[in-house]
């Protein structure tokens, strides 16, 4: 049986709160940068800062593993650079919180898929009303170009959950996360500097490039690490469907970006869904953690 939320649950849950929190401010102070580092540039400085710190953190071991282990490395490191791109770029041209949306649809159609119960294609049908009414606000706000990258970090977003679980069962702790983590910020580099210039050689923006790889990566990770120490996987994984939500607050807060009525109700009806599968999911496999 799943863990009840008793006891020091309310803490747990603030964690996860205060983590999401993290993540899209993180992501909002990266938009604000845009103009100078340009969205590959900002997501070559999060991977590099990433990266520093994950390799200080892990100190990852090198030998011991084989070829397939290292090869799951780079493909990991390749998905990372690929999802943080294209949810970069999505950024440039569309709302945080509409883009957070669109993004979760990735992990949400992977779990759909592998609970294999008919209940779960209700909430597929739910998440795809919820796609429909955020184009109700019309494709003027909703760049074409935005989307089709949006939808592109939803899917690597799903190769990067199966990615982590290859990587997290041939690699102890962080070690294989800090490695993958070394290949995106490589593979980031060339396009990278290309895109940032000579902003890079500015101290202001490397330090803000630091902060924005803190906010939306070291920060959210070492909270969920311990909010999952007193909360069921289930209601954990409840909780971090709340992300769209917390995207389209930070949005308006931070980036005065506002929403329309069509697109409130389309934010609203995929974290119902993301909701409704995670719950789904719990019912059929209720003793199974989360990886």
């Amino acid at each position: 049986m799943p863990r009840r939320l008793t006891g020091p649950a309310p803490t747990a849950v603030a964690l996860v709160v205060a983590g999401l929190a993290c993540q899209e401010v993180g992501a909002a102070l990266a938009v604000r940068l845009f103009p100078e580092t340009g969205p590959l540039g900002m997501v070559m400085l999060r991977l590099v800062f990433s990266a520093l710190v994950l390799l200080a953190i892990a100190r990852p071991r090198l030998r011991g593993h084989g070829a397939a282990d290292w090869r799951a490395v780079i493909a990991f490191g390749a998905v990372l650079a690929l999802m943080n791109g294209l949810f970069y770029l999505a950024l440039e041209r569309l709302a945080l919180g509409v883009t957070v949306t669109i993004e979760v649809l990735g992990p949400l159609v992977l779990s759909i898929v592998a609970s294999r119960r008919a209940a779960a294609w209700l909430w597929a049908a739910v998440a795809f009303a919820g796609v429909v009414a955020l184009a109700g606000g019309g494709w003027d706000r909703l760049d074409p170009l935005g989307v089709l990258f949006a939808l592109g970090a939803a899917v690597s977003w799903a190769f990067y959950i199966l990615a982590s679980a290859r990587v997290g069962g041939a690699f102890v702790k962080l070690e294989g996360l800090a490695l993958a983590m070394v290949v995106g910020a490589v593979l980031s580099l060339p396009l990278g500097i290309v895109d940032a210039g000579a902003a890079l050689l500015r101290p202001e923006v490397l330090l803000i490039g630091a902060a924005v790889a803190v906010l939306s990566s070291t920060i959210p990770y070492a909270l969920e690490l311990i909010a999952l120490r007193r909360l069921a996987a289930s209601a954990f994984a409840v909780l971090m469907s709340l992300a769209p939500a917390m995207a389209a607050i930070v949005g308006f807060v931070l980036l005065g970006q506002q929403l329309h009525a069509a697109e409130i109700i389309g934010i609203a009806l995929v974290i119902a869904a993301s909701i409704g599968a995670v719950r789904a999911a719990a019912r059929a496999t209720p003793a199974a953690p989360l990886a």
